[in-house]
């Protein structure tokens, strides 16, 4: 090639910069709805930005949230459990069991966080040993477990539980900070590095984007949906256990229809409903915008039939925005 000859031109691909790709993230577009629903309640309500009203807005998720870290790991892997709020049932009522029998709060705790762990460990022995799919599995566990709570009491309730019981759900660590919120921070911090520093993370990833590559690489999957089973379950045991400290009661009735909320949560923080994506940031800040959003309605005097309502519609069109989305490109 002579001096005056010019070489062909390439054009680099184009690079998007890390700031650029965290700005259009989903995350990204939750935070804002986050804040925009956050400015509309401190317009709507004069009572919004009082901050005891705000530090109890946080009871609207922090229990569910407990859930969602656990139930996220466990569909991002390509199952799910239905059966969290009858466990959360059943594990209330074993606390009042114990109470019964004068057990004091320690054995209280250790009731409720044992027997979510034994009905995770049995719906995921249903699904890795047997092959069962989780959706059957635990929608059939979900009426087996509050069957059994209805049974033990009935139409009856359990109350009385010790005094100092009462400090995970209505006790505060400094000022209008809650103890349950305390410890929807802690695992927060636990499942974001657990999911996206760890081995084990990246392993609930590679199932659920292909669980038969994942076995072929030497990944035991039945072992790590085995554990993430036992975690929704420890996890589902943890609520019970704040659940009925708030409340000071147990009825078999307790947490009905927070199943739906728990799998909204997630699905809205960003999780593929079919499993293979999803991150904690997403699930912290998808309970802060459910919160967010019933606490403003609650302080307008909206009925819970109406939340119920808007919780369902909110599921069906996160899980159908994406496939709109791709047919309105196309």
């Amino acid at each position: 090639m002579s001096l005056t000859e010019t070489a062909p031109r390439q054009i680099p691909d184009r690079l998007r910069s890390p700031l650029a790709a965290k700005l259009k993230s989903w995350e990204s577009l939750l935070l804002a709805v986050a804040i925009g629903i956050f400015i509309l309640n401190s317009l709507a309500s004069p009572y919004f930005l009082n901050a005891w009203n705000l530090s109890d807005a946080t009871f609207n998720f922090t229990e569910k949230a407990m859930i969602a870290f656990a139930m996220a790991l466990l569909i991002i892997s390509g199952e799910i459990d239905l059966s969290v709020a009858s466990i959360i049932a059943l594990a209330s009522t074993a606390m009042g069991v114990a109470m019964e029998m004068g057990a004091g709060t320690p054995v209280l705790v250790l009731a409720g966080l044992t027997t979510g762990l034994i009905c995770g460990g049995f719906n995921g022995l249903l699904v890795t040993r047997l092959g069962l799919p989780s959706i059957v599995v635990t929608i059939g566990t979900m009426s087996l477990f509050r069957g059994i709570s209805y049974i033990i009491l009935g139409d009856g309730a359990f109350r009385g539980y010790p005094s100092d019981f009462s400090w995970f759900g209505q006790g505060y660590v400094f000022w209008v900070i809650s103890v349950e919120f305390v410890i929807f921070a802690v695992l927060a911090v636990f499942y974001g590095v657990l999911l996206h520093k760890t081995n084990f993370g990246r392993s609930v990833y590679a199932i659920g984007n292909n669980a038969t590559g994942a076995l072929f690489s030497g990944i035991r999957v039945d072992r790590v949906k085995m554990i993430l089973f036992l975690l929704t379950g420890l996890m589902a045991g943890l609520a019970a256990v704040c659940l009925t400290s708030r409340l000071g009661s147990t009825r078999p009735s307790i947490a009905t229809g927070m199943e739906l909320e728990v799998v909204t949560m997630v699905v809205l923080g960003g999780v593929n409903i079919l499993g293979g994506s999803g991150s904690i940031p997403g699930v912290v800040i998808a309970a802060f915008v459910m919160g967010l959003v019933t606490f403003g309605l609650g302080l307008l005097n909206v009925p819970g039939i109406v939340m119920s309502i808007f919780i369902g519609l909110l599921l069906i069109g996160v899980i159908a925005l994406p496939r709109l989305w791709s047919m309105w490109r196309g």
